[in-house]
Order: C-alpha cells, then sequence, then structure tokens
C-alpha cells in the first residue's frame, strides 16, 4: 500500500481523504437532525471499528512502537469531541455553511503547526495552499443574498469542532509511516472513550431513530477509510500541504447537501469551489 500511495502522491491522496471525510460529514450531519449528535457521533465510531478491523488484517509488515498509539489516542480525542461540536452543528444548518467554517479552522492549526515544525512546501505549492484558504472562506460564506445563514452559537461549534480536528491532523502526522493503521485503533479508542465519558456525564440515552441508522453506519465506515487515506498521505507527505487538502472535505459536503437536501450554492461558493480545484493543482504539481 505505501508503494501505490507514493505512486499517486501525497497531495492527490489526501484530497481524497477530503472527499470521503465530506461524505462522511454530510451523513453523520444527516443522522443528527432525527438523534442526538453525541450519540451519532459515539455510534458511528463504533461502526468505524469494522472497516478498521478489515484494514488491521489486510495491511501486513507494520512496524508500530507505543508512541504511535498514544498519538492516534491524543488525535481520536481530539476528532472524537470535534465531532461531538460538527454533527449537531450541521443538523442546526445550513450544511453549506458549517462544514467550511469548521474546514478553514481545521486547516489553519495543521498549517501553522507544520510550518513551525519544519515544513518547507515548494513555492507553487506554497500559491496552492494560499488559494486553499480562501477557498474554503469562499464557500464558508454561504449565499449572502438569500437566507442561508448560520446562527453564531452553530458558528462557535463549527469553528471549535474546526480545532479539535486540527488536533488530529496534526497527531497523525506524528507517527511512524511504518505502523500502517495501528495509530488509527489508538484514534478510536481514544474518541470512543471520550464521548462514552461525555454520554455518562450528561446521561443520554444511546439509542437512534430508525430513520438515521443507515447514516450512522456509513458516517462511521466512510470515516475510517478516510482516515487512512490521510495518515498514508501524512506518511510521506508535509503536514502543512495533507492537512491543507484534506481540510478541503466541506466541497464534498456543500456537493452533496445541493443534491440531496436541496441547499442553494451561491456564486461566491461556486467560485470557492473553483479555487479549490486550482489549489489541488497548483500543490499536485508542487509537490
Amino acid at each position: 500500500m505505501a508503494d501505490l500511495s507514493a505512486g499517486i502522491g501525497a497531495p492527490l491522496m489526501a484530497a481524497g481523504s477530503s472527499l470521503v471525510y465530506g461524505s462522511a460529514d454530510f451523513m453523520g450531519g444527516l443522522a443528527s437532525k432525527r438523534t442526538d449528535g453525541v450519540v451519532v457521533t459515539v455510534r458511528s465510531q463504533i461502526w468505524g471499528l469494522i472497516p478498521l478491523a478489515i484494514g488491521l488484517v489486510l495491511w501486513s509488515g507494520v512496524d508500530v512502537g507505543p508512541a504511535d498509539v498514544l498519538w492516534g489516542m491524543l488525535g481520536g480525542v481530539g476528532g472524537g469531541l470535534g465531532l461531538m461540536f460538527f454533527y449537531p452543528a450541521l443538523a442546526a444548518g445550513p450544511m453549506s455553511v458549517v462544514a467550511p467554517v469548521t474546514g478553514l479552522c481545521s486547516a489553519i492549526v495543521p498549517l501553522v503547526t507544520g510550518i513551525a515544525l519544519g515544513d518547507r512546501p515548494s513555492t507553487l505549492a506554497l500559491v496552492g495552499l494560499a488559494l486553499a484558504l480562501p477557498a474554503i472562506g469562499l464557500v464558508a460564506r454561504g449565499d449572502v443574498a438569500s437566507d442561508v445563514r448560520a446562527s453564531r452559537a452553530t458558528v462557535l461549534r463549527a469553528a471549535a469542532a474546526g480545532a479539535g480536528f486540527g488536533l488530529f491532523f496534526v497527531a497523525l502526522a506524528q507517527t511512524s509511516a511504518d505502523s500502517g493503521l495501528w495509530p488509527l485503533v489508538g484514534a478510536r479508542v481514544g474518541s470512543i472513550g471520550s464521548l462514552a465519558v461525555v454520554m455518562l456525564a450528561t446521561r443520554r440515552s444511546w439509542r437512534v431513530a430508525p430513520e438515521s441508522q443507515v447514516a450512522v453506519v456509513l458516517a462511521g465506515m466512510l470515516d475510517v477509510v478516510a482516515n487512512s487515506m490521510y495518515l498514508v498521505a501524512a506518511g510521506i507527505g508535509l503536514l502543512s500541504v495533507v492537512a491543507v487538502l484534506g481540510s478541503l472535505y466541506p466541497v464534498a459536503t456543500v456537493i452533496l447537501a445541493r443534491v440531496v437536501l436541496g441547499e442553494r450554492i451561491g456564486r461566491g461558493q461556486l467560485v470557492g469551489i473553483g479555487l479549490a480545484a486550482a489549489a489541488l493543482t497548483l500543490v499536485a504539481l508542487g509537490r
């Protein structure tokens, strides 16, 4: 798998993870419209153990150390708490505004961290990254000519979620490229453990509405696939590059919200989607 990922390139693998992340987020937000977002988060994380177990069996020849699992656990806590804020924010909506706000915040944290730790992207890649941030911001604006807006509380939840996802991106990038999927085992322990504490402390019911069952399962399984793709990209690429490209997931969420829910895409959002495509191309060429 390492050879395959190297052939595809870290930027393309990271961009692919963003598409899967966006699809998982859409499913999680959809489920949270009828079921408590915290319940959706923890139940989806549990369902994600199935594809993770399959991946562990198929991915052989790994060399994992305690630090890899511990970094995964730290990232899992950040990612799990991020989802706990994110799914309810998506449910409160509109998704076409909430997802990009989260994406922008989740991009800034690893971008700054990566450069501080010594990342030196090429000039072409830097131009692409410079386009990626306003691209996410433009998609976040929604359609200013209509009533597609999110409340301040929803935006704050979205920003908090982005910070949690940024921590997840940074933590996974600290793991060894030879550790396989084992950092994701640590991540699942961290996320499910922290969310279970929240569930017990707030005495929430574990019940999922029947209408949300399929979306919960898909959210959990797609999340693991996206995590695996990002982990591979982080193992062969620069944190400041792969994390920003991985943070383009709002594009997929916005498009799905348009197709499935009929949410309007404003002109600014269309420009943002175009800038995201240009950013990906420049980063891929400048890797």
